[in-house]
């Protein structure tokens, strides 16, 4: 299995929209074989982006998942979505992905969700390549990207080509590694490439490259580092044994240049996936826990088909009105007809059927061993983070991080006899998609819908109407609020009920403290050491007193957040003997007391807005932004775009698209990204 491991690659591509994702994806599935003709983003038939709205909108919305044959190797290729309202797909990609490719457009350089998409992927520790793409287009310019990547990212590239021209005089690129010029025929879409030595007229020039890539090289690698000093030959199998070490280690990002749409530099590109990504077996076992009750207990698993089972299913998908669980295998063998536990949901069920994935085409296969990612038809309740492992060995992963809605609508059927359908296709969307929510307003009855931003919702709706055959009308959509409190405080409750002989009798103090703003709720057990007869079921039913009480505020019933809550003492009463309804209600009351006296505040969400514009008008766009709340973090120039950078209210960003085309002229655009909750400040509306 050790060799089939080593031939495993788990890649992905991520990147700032429109920076050319799909469109080198397509080229990877073209030149490796997996398609026959090469479907483009701007036609509407691009392979990975299978969705209608995807190929309406020429965009990315959902993750889609293939894989492809290159040089024997097995490569798991996943494309991620740009556009930051769809951010849990590019999440939960680098929750099961060994490596990735970092894409840049060579002309805007590392744009803002470039940076959002990079500490993703800082925070699960994935190595990476970078590829500046578009190097076609006038302005394209590879040194500046990489410099960017260092300074804006701290990060440590190594060029390890040198572009041939840049703009329309694009013409290929030189290995450095190898030291050999590569030229792309046009005659049949790139697939011819010819490798020369190099002219005297690079010969410099890529010399100087080289010797750079090599210093860059030796700040992270002992052995080329002292081959360097003592001036002895370095080849090219020793480059690469040192960049991969360095790629895995995170201590260096190789970094590459083409462009997918004039079909140049791709192939390098997947060599360099193969040479300097990870196989599975190249990086640490996976980390899980034991079972409720053995929470302290931590498992690990090796990549091994010896190992137990362990997989993580990473997202869930409605194809043709079929359930589909997309899994990563991290240890043991996955078989057809094999009974497996959800160890998240404490339940066991019946492997039917097994896939490969190409878009949202499967193909049928009977077994998947570790590293591999597949799909699983299945009809029961696994959700994206649950675990599937050995009944006999269970282990819980670590769960994916959906992040928390933002914006709200209200929506209804168009004719009530499709209320029913409306709830089981919600039912199953939000099963789709973790950063959906759905709930009933209790005071008016509306059914309210919460997502990560408008165009977040607004295909959610054009869903509704298409895969699911329910028209909606929606409401004007409202920024999602929550609550906090600023002063710690204690509160008191006692619930007593007598009934036909019963007494369901709590007494409960809390005391309340604010935690630092995003760092969320913490609750525990605060009691002196003659607490200890207490009933294990009393403390357990107190705390999930304090669960419940969390999700209503003080202010006006929203969830609250960054609250630390203390339970200091159980009381009792010589009439009356504690129960565990009594408790979970007492303590209820008791938070609620204690948050009524803690000052309490509403947040709303902040976001980080990024305004690039190409005229003299930064001066209104700074006003308008500060006349919407806004707080200019700075401004910085780029190839005389200037950028503005900046916090603003959610709530002041509705049609801001419209205001900002009228102040440029149509020649500014922005991106929005949610930054955090924050106290909400003087109202400007």
């Amino acid at each position: 299995m050790a060799g089939k491991l080593e031939k495993i690659r788990n890649m992905g591509i991520m990147a700032h929209i429109d920076a050319g994702k799909t469109t080198v994806s397509e080229r990877v599935l073209y030149y490796s074989g997996r398609t026959h003709r090469i479907a483009e983003v701007h036609d509407g038939e691009a392979t990975m982006d299978w969705m209608d709205q995807e190929r309406e909108r020429g965009i990315t919305i959902t993750s889609a998942v293939t894989n492809v044959l290159w040089r024997d190797y097995d490569l798991h290729l996943i494309d991620t979505p740009g556009h930051v309202d769809f951010t849990v797909e590019v999440e939960r990609a680098l929750r099961v992905l060994d490596g990735v490719i970092a894409l840049y457009d060579a002309v805007a350089g590392v744009e803002p969700q470039s940076e959002t998409v990079w500490y993703q992927a800082e925070r699960y520790r994935v190595p990476r390549l970078a590829f500046a793409n578009k190097m076609d287009r006038p302005g394209a310019d590879f040194e500046r990207c990489v410099k960017e990547v260092r300074e804006i990212l701290k990060a440590h590239p190594i060029p390890i080509q040198l572009p041939i021209g840049a703009g329309h005089d694009f013409e290929g690129v030189v290995d450095l590694v190898n030291m050999k010029v590569l030229h792309f025929s046009e005659d049949d879409q790139g697939t011819t490439i010819a490798s020369e030595e190099l002219p005297e007229e690079l010969q410099v020039e890529a010399g100087a490259a080289r010797d750079h890539m090599l210093e860059l090289l030796a700040d992270v690698d002992d052995t080329i580092a002292q081959a360097y000093l003592e001036g002895e030959p370095i080849d090219a199998a020793m480059i690469r044994t040192a960049l991969r070490r360095a790629t895995i280690d995170l201590e260096a990002v190789p970094f590459l240049c083409g462009s997918g749409l004039k079909n140049k530099g791709v192939q390098p590109l997947l060599d360099a996936v193969v040479d300097y990504l990870p196989a599975p077996d190249d990086l640490p076992p996976v980390i899980g826990h034991g079972m409720p009750g053995h929470d302290g207990e931590e498992l690990s698993r090796a990549c091994s088909e010896k190992e137990p089972l362990s997989a993580l299913a990473f997202k869930v998908q409605f194809i043709e009105g079929r359930k589909i669980i997309y899994l990563r295998v991290y240890s043991g063998l996955l078989k057809e007809g094999a009974n497996v536990m959800n160890s998240t949901q404490n339940t066991t069920m019946r492997v039917k059927n097994l896939f490969r994935m190409h878009a949202n085409h499967r193909e049928k296969i009977t077994e998947a061993g570790p590293g591999s990612i597949i799909a699983m038809a299945e009809t029961r309740l696994t959700r994206t983070g649950d675990t599937l492992c050995d009944p006999d060995h269970p282990i819980i992963l670590e769960r994916i991080n959906a992040g928390s809605p933002v914006i709200s609508v209200s929506i209804e059927p168009e004719t009530l006899r499709e209320k029913d359908k409306l709830a089981d296709a919600l039912i199953k969307l939000t099963e789709e998609d973790p950063t959906l929510l759905v709930e009933e307003n209790q005071d008016t009855g509306d059914l309210i819908m919460r997502g990560m931003g408008e165009l977040h919702l607004e295909i959610i709706c054009e869903r509704l109407r298409r895969d699911f055959g329910v028209a909606v009308r929606r409401g004007h959509p409202h920024v999602v609020t929550k609550e906090t409190i600023t002063s710690a405080a204690l509160g008191h409750g006692i619930f007593l009920r007598e009934a036909d002989d019963e007494v369901v009798f709590g007494d409960v103090r809390v005391a309340v403290t604010p935690n630092a703003r995003g760092t969320g709720n913490t609750y525990r057990l605060d009691l002196p050491s003659d607490h200890d007869y207490l009933k294990p079921e009393l403390l357990d039913m107190a705390m999930k007193g304090i669960g419940d009480a969390l999700n209503v505020g003080p202010i006006a019933s929203e969830e609250m957040t960054d609250v630390d809550v203390r339970i200091v003492a159980l009381g009792s009463d010589p009439k009356f003997v504690s129960t565990p309804i009594g408790c979970r209600v007492a303590a209820g009351e008791a938070f609620r007391n204690a948050t009524r006296d803690g000052n309490p505040v509403t947040l709303e969400p902040l976001m980080a807005v990024d305004v690039v514009i190409l005229g003299d008008q930064i001066g209104d766009v700074i006003s308008d932004l500060t006349m919407r709340g806004g707080t200019i973090e700075n401004v910085s120039e780029n190839l005389g775009r200037s950028i503005v950078h900046a916090i603003v209210p959610l709530r002041m960003m509705f049609g801001y698209s419209g205001k900002l085309r009228s102040i440029t002229q149509g020649r500014g655009v922005f991106t929005m990204t949610f930054r955090a909750f924050d106290q909400v400040a003087a109202r400007h509306d």
